[in-house]
């Protein structure tokens, strides 16, 4: 039995005013990850009184671009640009069950093959209505529900102790090379420390999400916490960013960051920044510590939000001694290898997700046996 996607839900309608928001209760299309991330903080506020809404327990998904599947289920109240649908549940859902409705690749394909535009495609909310849906008493939907999120509560959990590392680790820069900087040390470029790459786009043609030939990331808009998330793929590359290189958004925003899982072609809107002497996490830490300076990349002068090779070669940096780099590395290398660890297992616990998702979903796996 199923029904359509409006018989269990709506689209909220409320207004917020943008006063009462924060960068961590405002959501935008911008700051959801890619692939169900989740959401990290926004880096600013809309300059509009009013916007969207969305109340704890709603289900987010960004409407731009559905095939990056960028969705969260809200922990609090706020609010969110247009670009963002909010889903609100009927009293006969479970809010958990909803979220793995709209959560599931197949909700996602249909909302793609319904959508408006090419380059920039849109959902279309009327044909979104019209999913087709399950239908399930709601001790089974809680159940289902339950086998799914047990899957993200390790998710969650890994990628929390990857922020704290991560946090740590900027931490420990801070105090070796800004707090206790030595005036004997030398003062140098970006360029002295490490081999930039300006990303260039292979022709349109050589792309398909099939997995023929290299993988492949336009820009920032694949960048997860760490890592940014594979879809394309193309048999046509042209630069190339190595295993563990940081790669940085180099068109608006300017300077946002991640790090290459794997040796990747690369387009216009990013670079790959590799260390000449061996020491990665110093180098990806010093872009961390950068990023104000980058900053003003982001609307100054005649090029907007852009920076080219000669600015980014040129920034200004101290650089340490090879012995306290070396000590930096032995610090924070390891903790660096364990964030990379806990990507890679909620990789294959993410595969085991969707895999699982619309098997429970069809009834092709039955949970009238588990015990809540």
């Amino acid at each position: 039995m199923k029904c359509k996607l409006s018989d269990i839900c709506v689209f909220r309608k409320g207004k917020v005013d943008v006063s009462k928001l924060t960068l961590k209760t405002y959501i935008s299309t911008e700051n959801m990850l890619p692939n169900k991330g989740g959401v990290t903080e926004a880096s600013s506020l809309p300059t509009v009184q009013l916007t969207q809404e969305y109340k704890k327990g709603d289900i987010l998904v960004s409407n731009i671009r559905p095939y990056f599947k960028k969705i969260w289920q809200a922990k609090c109240d706020g609010g969110c640009s247009n670009d963002v649908l909010v889903f609100q549940g009927n009293s006969n859902i479970d809010g958990d069950f909803l979220y793995y409705i709209l959560a599931n690749d197949d909700f996602f394909a249909y909302s793609m093959a319904t959508s408006k535009g090419t380059k920039m495609p849109r959902g279309d909310k009327t044909s979104i209505m019209q999913y087709e849906v399950p239908i399930f008493d709601i001790d089974t939907q809680r159940k289902i529900a339950s086998v799914l999120r047990s899957l993200d509560e390790k998710i969650e959990l890994n990628s929390t102790i990857n922020n704290n590392l991560e946090q740590q680790a900027q931490t420990i820069y801070q105090q070796m090379f800004i707090d206790n900087a030595r005036s004997d040390w030398a003062e140098g470029t970006l360029s002295d420390i490490a081999d930039i790459t300006m990303g260039q786009s292979p022709s349109g043609s050589s792309y398909n999400e099939d997995g023929t030939g290299t993988i492949f990331f336009q820009g920032r808009a694949e960048f997860g916490f760490r890592f940014p998330s594979v879809r394309l793929y193309t048999t046509e590359p042209k630069r190339m960013a190595r295993s563990n290189d940081t790669l940085m958004s180099v068109r608006a925003p300017v300077g946002d960051l991640n790090v290459a899982h794997m040796d990747c072609c690369i387009g216009r809107g990013l670079a790959a920044i590799h260390s000449k002497s061996h020491h990665q996490s110093f180098v990806l830490y010093t872009m961390f510590s950068l990023k104000k300076q980058l900053d003003v990349f982001n609307g100054e002068g005649t090029v907007f939000g852009s920076i080219n090779r000669n600015s980014l070669n040129d920034m200004p940096i101290f650089i340490p001694p090879d012995d306290i780099l070396d000590e930096f590395e032995r610090i924070v290398a390891p903790m660096d290898l364990t964030i990379r660890n806990n990507y890679d297992e909620n990789c294959r616990l993410q595969d085991i997700r969707d895999t699982l998702l619309p098997r429970l979903m069809s009834g092709e796996l039955d949970v009238s046996d588990i015990d809540l």
